[in-house]
């Protein structure tokens, strides 16, 4: 079974990326969402004062909130299964890493920003921080994304020690619940007239490695990583872009910095964000 777990916090993102959650995996066979919810207290109005301080109370305003989800994405998930959990603890990262070790998650579906200003911190900061757990694939879906079958898929490479860096199982069991095409790209501004054979040699290897999904390469010349991927999803009408990061190199340096976040909130195109 294919389990996938969606995070939630009842904002209007978090129901979004439930909502395409429930699209996405809509037609995969043998599929479960579980919609998710970590709690400590529920705050009041603009005060911050609690609504109950009686934990039966919280919860079951809580489980009646996830059941009202559940019954909004339904309609939407072509009869995949769909549960509700609700956990109580005060880190939403460490209670997602116990339940993703222990239920075998193969990937979580979330937000990267919230309603307000604060939320947008807030939540993002535990998309990223969940995307270093390393644990599993990681979707992450703008606040407005709408979804569209996923049909073409870019794969952001640095084409450098392919062999090592490049978590080749995690990257099919996506593309195997999408079935899309394959574009991978590499971005490098010392791209000149022709790629030189180092490159060539890497990109032979890694098509070798995902050779059951026909990748096609594309190698462009520009500094700007973001803003060259960027373009290549909006000209190729790309549906989803993965993206390895990597300790110490560019890929990863970008990922942690707010560049990361700039190709999050302001791409309307999901990303998937796979370890090496």
């Amino acid at each position: 079974m294919k389990k996938f777990l969606v995070p939630t916090d009842f904002s209007d993102t978090s129901k979004n990326a439930a909502k395409y959650a429930a699209q996405a995996v809509a037609g995969v066979a043998d599929a479960k969402i579980i919609l998710y919810n970590v709690s400590d207290k529920i705050a009041a109005g603009s005060d911050g004062s609690l609504l109950t301080e009686d934990d039966d109370d919280r919860a079951l305003i809580l489980n009646s909130a996830l059941a009202q989800l559940k019954d909004e994405i339904a309609p939407f998930a072509g009869g995949t299964s769909i549960d509700t959990v609700l956990e109580y603890g005060s880190s939403l990262v460490e209670n997602m890493e116990r339940y993703v070790r222990h239920y075998d998650i193969d990937m979580v579906i979330m937000g990267i920003t919230g309603a307000t200003r604060l939320e947008q911190i807030f939540i993002g900061s535990n998309t990223l921080d969940m995307v270093n757990t390393r644990l599993c694939p990681v979707l992450i879906i703008p606040p407005d994304a709408a979804f569209r079958q996923i049909k073409k898929v870019v794969l952001a490479s640095d084409l450098k020690e392919v062999a090592t860096t490049t978590p080749v199982a995690p990257i099919k069991s996506v593309l195997d619940i999408f079935k899309p095409t394959l574009h991978i790209v590499n971005v490098d501004h010392e791209h000149y007239v022709a790629v030189t054979d180092e490159y060539k040699a890497e990109a032979d290897l890694l098509g070798t490695l995902l050779e059951d999904y026909k990748p096609e390469f594309f190698f462009i010349r520009q500094y700007d990583f973001l803003e060259a991927i960027s373009q290549y999803a909006q000209d190729k009408e790309i549906d989803l872009i993965i993206i390895i990061p990597k300790t110490n190199s560019f890929l990863g340096g970008i990922f942690k910095t707010s560049h990361t976040k700039k190709l999050a909130y302001h791409s309307h195109i999901p990303i998937v964000a796979i370890h090496e």
